[in-house]
């Protein structure tokens, strides 16, 4: 099991579709990669954290008061958006989009010292 798995991974890595999605999804090294990272991955899941249960307590009450079937459905998926808290994952995947916007910045400095 082992090595099938690991040719999977050799396989996916010398996957030059695969590696140009991966390249696709990279934030660009610049302020807005950043802003964007952290806007849209790490602070939305530190307000979960930290606020969720009062969120989703507050969407089950504002859905139980909304007169439309529209506006129940949004305030009940916000609900089950936050009745668990933040994600780690999502959370893990900002942080490793950050680090690797930070890993390029330095790459990308180095490379032009030396020039």
């Amino acid at each position: 099991m082992k090595r099938r798995i690991k040719q999977a991974a050799r396989r996916a890595a010398a996957n030059p579709v695969l590696r140009q999605s991966a390249r696709s999804l990279k934030p660009t090294p610049n302020l807005w990669g950043v802003l964007g990272t952290v806007l849209f991955f790490i602070l939305p899941e530190i307000i979960g954290f930290w606020r969720g249960k009062e969120i989703a307590a507050w969407a089950h009450a504002q859905m139980l008061q909304e007169p439309d079937a529209m506006g129940r459905q949004v305030y009940w998926l916000l609900e089950k958006l936050f009745e668990e808290g933040g994600s780690w994952i999502n959370l893990g995947i900002g942080v490793t989009l950050l680090g690797w916007i930070f890993y390029e910045w330095r790459h990308k400095t180095e490379t032009e010292s030396t020039l």
